[in-house]
């Protein structure tokens, strides 16, 4: 009998990772951050399996020692990595975790690239900043895919091309897609702007930047034209003949009420279809937005108000009131008011506006008072003199991470009378230290090590039942993100939870207070965090916490 040849085992070829880089046009906040996470929606909602990823043209190794009012909130990864505000941006969009891999700044690279010399990782060679620097920084795109196992990978380059600062960016671009020059498409998001003297919607800045990138080799496949209004036929017909784009990947972006508006008015313009088209992935599978517009819908107003107060530091910025410090925040507000069919009304109020209690009592309009975390004694007075004011007069109090640790510090000094007690972060001298530095951090603070080494990123923290919290939640145990270097005090534990105040959660060990509250019979709702629940508030998913903040300051009388 004749035996059969064996037939060769094939194995199906693993379909190449495509990479879409989004990069900047004519100004700098034009919206990139809020363009990649909306395009990261819109081929999420196709069924891809996508991933984001944030490149900034900073020396600084990670965003966590930057002044908020330099460059906006400062996002806390799970995994611990602090980072910049669009990291949140994409989390939300795509209502996921997002790993360290996907942030990068020039220092990290620079970093890593060094540290690679140092351990003959480069095989005693030459290490030069070109090609070096721009193939660590294709390893580390290439890395971000396969731990997110993606089929797509979005990354934002920071700044506007023509900057120093991220010409070894573009190059990396430009080596990319060089290697694999079907799998890369270029996305540039430039302004038009319409000045008033003339009244005309101008293209040739976009020309220039369009220009400016091609001197590096680079040229975008797709343009998403900003402006105040609508792009009309014919300026779109002229920025694709002198960028030589097809008209058609012109893509209309005017200004809207709302950046959860955006993926909608993207999809007008066909956006996730030329993107697949450039790709050359199919686009047969329609885009799923049914959630996304049942969360839009319900965000556009014809609620009820409630009107929150958000009392920060660092709200002032000369003549400009700077609300990225605290993005996250009023997203996360705005995402349980919309989840409870409310309109938030929010007013951002500086802390260094209540050092003087005669302001106070313009806190009375407020259905509830936010304070949001911060660091150093800038506005602390105020805070406490904001704390107690709607303590004593039963407004509704959330504070977070500062702003429960100033709450437990006015409580100690208001209610359970300790003299002289203060935070070991403002008066290490003080008699009493309500709050002080956590054991693990001397160290760190005696030796001025302060880049990305406070308590960072997800720790559990036990519940008690019954508590406000463990209703919120309904769960015994959770996992919050953290970033501080100061907590409670357990000296002073007993003494303040004797007066009534009730440290409702803690860490599994319980040496970590995480939660801080006043029964309801006291007050409707008093509760301070030492974590940052806004950095896990997502709009398919609002906080718990939020929205029981929310809703008794709507129930509040």
């Amino acid at each position: 009998m004749t035996k059969k040849p064996k037939q060769k085992k094939t194995t199906a070829k693993q379909p190449a990772t495509k990479y879409i880089f989004i990069v900047g046009g004519v100004m700098s906040g034009v919206g990139k951050g809020v363009a990649s996470s909306s395009i990261a929606n819109l081929l999420q909602s196709r069924g891809h399996k996508v991933t984001a990823m944030k490149v900034d043209p900073y020396i600084n190794v990670d965003a966590g020692t930057m002044n908020p009012t330099e460059h906006g909130e400062v996002f806390v990864l799970k995994d611990g990595l602090e980072t910049d505000q669009d990291m949140g941006n994409y989390e939300r969009f795509l209502n996921t975790d997002l790993p360290s891999i996907n942030y990068m700044t020039t220092g990290s690279v620079y970093q890593a690239v060094i540290q690679k010399e140092r351990n003959l990782e480069y095989g005693g060679k030459n290490v030069q900043v070109v090609p070096d620097i721009p193939n660590e920084v294709i390893s580390r795109i290439k890395k971000a895919a396969k731990v997110a196992k993606a089929d797509i990978v979005l990354i934002e380059i920071g700044g506007t091309v023509g900057e120093y600062e991220n010409i070894l960016f573009i190059e990396a671009i430009r080596s990319l897609k060089s290697d694999h020059p079907g799998d890369v498409a270029v996305v540039m998001a430039s302004y038009l702007p319409v000045p008033g003297s003339i009244g005309e919607m101008k293209t040739k800045p976009t020309q220039h930047a369009v220009r400016t990138l091609g001197s590096t080799g680079v040229r975008p496949d797709i343009i998403i034209a900003r402006s105040k209004v609508a792009v009309d036929r014919k300026r779109k017909e002229k920025i694709a003949k002198f960028c030589d784009v097809k008209v058609e990947n012109v893509i209309s972006a005017p200004d809207v009420d709302s950046i959860y508006d955006i993926p909608l008015h993207y999809e007008e313009d066909q956006l996730s279809t030329r993107l697949l088209e450039t790709l050359g992935l199919p686009t047969r599978k329609k885009a799923d937005l049914k959630a996304w517009k049942k969360f839009v819908s319900g965000s556009k107003g014809g609620h009820d108000v409630v009107k929150i107060a958000v009392v920060g530091k660092y709200f002032s910025s000369g003549d400009f009131v700077l609300s990225d410090v605290y993005l996250s925040v009023l997203e996360a507000i705005k995402f349980s008011a919309y989840k409870l069919k409310l309109t938030p009304e929010i007013s951002y109020l500086p802390s260094q506006h209540f050092e003087d209690k005669k302001n106070l009592k313009n806190l009375k309009k407020y259905d509830g008072v936010l304070v949001p975390g911060g660091f150093g004694i800038t506005g602390i007075e105020g805070k406490l003199n904001v704390i107690e004011y709607v303590r004593k007069n039963k407004i509704p109090y959330f504070g977070i991470c500062y702003g429960m640790q100033l709450a437990v510090l006015e409580f100690a000094k208001n209610v359970v009378k300790i003299k002289n007690a203060s935070t070991e972060e403002i008066n290490p001298k003080a008699d009493h230290l309500v709050i002080g530095v956590m054991d693990e951090q001397r160290e760190n603070i005696a030796e001025n090590n302060m880049g990305g080494t406070m308590r960072l990123g997800a720790y559990p923290a036990v519940l008690s039942s019954g508590s406000i919290a463990s209703k919120a939640y309904r769960a015994k145990e959770i996992v919050e993100r953290h970033r501080h270097r100061y907590e409670v005090n357990p000296n002073y534990i007993e003494k303040l939870e004797a007066r009534g105040l009730r440290f409702s959660g803690k860490s599994p060990d319980g040496r970590l207070m995480e939660i801080a509250e006043l029964p309801v019979e006291d007050h409707p709702f008093f509760v301070g965090v030492q974590f940052h629940p806004e950095l896990q508030a997502r709009p398919l998913d609002p906080h718990p916490l939020f929205t029981a903040f929310v809703k008794a300051s709507y129930e509040a009388d």
